[in-house]
């Protein structure tokens, strides 16, 4: 896959690409390990919100440049004048938090599938927009620490809704109180990973994976990653329901008429999102 730049917006802090019904967000400040700072902030909110209300828009990527995803939040501006002014001109930095969270939710609300793909570091807030992706494909060098408790802070970045779901109780305490640095095995280990592989074959693998995704039925996917999202908070009664009615939209759609007359004629179907 060798994606073409979006030549319609140019950011100042991310690299978008469009290849096929595949758009990659690539974290681009590698002089700071593609630290997230109040501009990536509003820029991410921006390319989210395109990406959701775009039917051509199939499968979304985040990775980062220089050979790193993300090393959390720039920390670096906060004791200065240029900080203390957005910090007061904010009310307290709990309001300028509020982008933190719309650009978290607004990766998790995502109807398209979603693949962290990581090299080099991924920590604090960088560690939790890797894990909140739908599937997440690591180097054999990547690092991953829920570095907060560190540097003075709580979590952030989802981490506190994700981490429990995914890993449990126990071992989500582990990780925010002790901030270790995690190698891929150890956070596959941990259950964090879908799969580690040699740095080499990355960009392959998560490639195919995403060939793999644009030959299924968008609809029918972006359905049952909502109900899967929902999963924690529903009754049994809730999710049966709630699977009535997304089958009941897919019956409604050509792409379901498709994979039928697909598997009559002994045919690979091809799904379009209509």
């Amino acid at each position: 896959m060798s994606p073409s730049s979006d030549a319609n917006k140019n950011y100042e802090t991310l690299l978008v690409e469009r290849d096929r019904g595949v758009v990659t967000i690539t974290f681009n400040r590698p002089k700071s390990k593609n630290s997230v700072n109040g501009v990536m902030w509003v820029e991410l909110i921006e390319v989210l919100n395109e990406i959701q209300h775009n039917g051509d828009d199939r499968v979304v990527v985040f990775t980062g440049a220089g050979n790193e995803f993300c090393s959390g939040a720039d920390l670096s501006s906060i004791g200065s004048r240029e900080g203390q002014t957005k910090a007061r001109q904010h009310g307290h930095y709990y309001y300028s938090m509020r982008e933190v969270s719309t650009a978290i939710l607004a990766i998790h609300r995502l109807p398209q599938p979603t693949i962290a793909k990581v090299r080099g570091v991924a920590v604090g807030v960088g560690c939790n927009i890797a894990f909140g992706c739908d599937l997440v494909v690591a180097s054999d060098n990547a690092r991953f620490s829920e570095i907060f408790s560190k540097r003075g802070l709580s979590l952030d970045g989802g981490g506190s809704w994700v981490l429990p779901r995914r890993i449990g109780m126990h071992k989500a305490k582990e990780l925010a109180f002790f901030a270790d640095i995690l190698s891929a095995e150890e956070a596959d280990r941990f259950g964090l990973l879908n799969r580690v592989v040699p740095d080499a074959q990355l960009d392959a693998f998560v490639g195919d994976w995403c060939d793999r995704l644009l030959a299924l039925p968008p609809i029918a996917l972006a359905q049952s990653k909502r109900m899967l999202n929902n999963a924690m908070q529903v009754t049994m009664e809730e999710a049966l329901d709630d699977e009535g009615i997304a089958q009941s939209v897919n019956f409604s759609t050509k792409d379901t008429a498709e994979a039928i007359s697909a598997w009559i004629q002994k045919r690979t179907p091809t799904f379009k999102g209509r």
